[in-house]
């Protein structure tokens, strides 16, 4: 709601003379009439209409101050937006191979820190389509592209270790991915890789995966996770003699193709980022964010809508109760 002429409104102030001048009458104006006993008069009951002939000025004031809003003109506003963007595809791929269980990221392993920073990223995001590839000996899409990030969250969660292997097919991945992209016709389409080993599974080299994606003018970051030597990895092991299974917790080494990971991302132009702690994780993420927006224009348009009519109106019925009043019922004789 706005006023068209709002400095109309002064006009409001009117109101202080005319209650001067009504006060000003109410004291001095008495008018009298000659009897000769007023024993008779001083003992009647006052009436309800001279105790309410105060509402004349009531009326009065407020039927003006209604008019002058209706002067005012008061207006309601309508807003059309008109949003167009230049999106972004994204495609995160996520490593869910049995070397993710390491817990060099206290208190959880770095599956589930991944999970917590991924549902964030996804978090920030409003216009972009994005989908979700994990991978181990295999891979397969968890979720197509999409802008329903509330089940796109779900599958998120929802990811846990599949075929339990220590087996990474990072090429076979990032074919996944780039499938899942090269019918996109967004501006912009994104990989971002994500794994804590090496490429030792799959018949399709990284390399040759990546130069394939950038040449269907895809994006690949990649980010390495995990500390570098020797990290503590729950294992599955089994009894030869009961066949009962335990789980223990084992020093293995750390096995990061940083080089191959390095030479991805500069093959189809995106950028490699080594993560060796959960805060780290979640700043490279915070990172691919901020390069990775998309561009969107928002037009808007307003018009307005006449309201002075129901002030109009109700402004002048009033005074014209006034009025009526006035010359009736609170009319003063002489």
């Amino acid at each position: 709601m706005r006023f068209k002429d709002p400095w109309l409104l002064l006009l409001l102030l009117f109101w202080i003379p005319m209650l001067w001048t009504y006060i000003r009458r109410e004291r001095h104006f008495k008018p009298a009439i000659r009897f000769s006993d007023l024993t008779v008069l001083k003992t009647a009951p006052v009436s309800f209409f001279v105790r309410a002939r105060h509402i004349l000025i009531v009326l009065r004031c407020i039927g003006f101050g209604l008019l002058v809003v209706a002067l005012a003109r008061p207006q309601k506003g309508h807003t059309d937006q008109e949003v167009s963007t230049e999106g972004v595809d994204i495609m995160l791929t996520l490593d869910i191979s049995e070397s993710m269980r390491a817990l060099d990221f206290q208190p959880d392993n770095r599956l589930e820190v991944a999970k917590k920073t991924i549902r964030d990223f996804i978090h920030k995001r409003s216009t972009d389509r994005i989908g979700l590839v994990v991978f181990a000996a295999r891979s397969f899409t968890k979720c197509p592209l999409t802008l329903d990030y509330n089940v796109l969250d779900q599958f998120v969660s929802e990811v846990t270790f599949t075929d339990f292997s220590f087996q990474t097919a990072i090429g076979t991945a990032i074919a996944t991915a780039a499938n899942r992209l090269k019918e996109s016709s967004a501006k912009s389409k994104v990989i971002i890789l994500l794994t804590d080993g090496s490429n030792n599974a799959g018949e399709i080299p990284p390399l040759a995966a990546a130069k394939a994606a950038a040449a269907l003018g895809m994006k690949i970051h990649t980010i390495g996770v995990g500390k570098k030597g020797k990290v503590p990895i729950p294992v599955q092991v089994q009894n030869p003699f009961t066949g009962q299974v335990k789980q223990q917790v084992q020093m293995m080494d750390s096995d990061l193709d940083e080089k191959t990971l390095q030479e991805i991302a500069q093959t189809s132009g995106g950028t490699f980022f080594r993560a060796q702690s959960a805060e780290k994780l979640a700043d490279i993420y915070n990172q691919i964010d901020k390069m990775e927006k998309t561009e969107i224009k928002t037009t808007i348009y307003t018009s307005f809508e006449e309201k002075f009519y129901p002030w109009l109106w109700a402004g002048f019925i009033l005074l014209m109760l006034e009025l009526v009043l006035l010359n009736s019922r609170f009319r003063r004789i002489p």
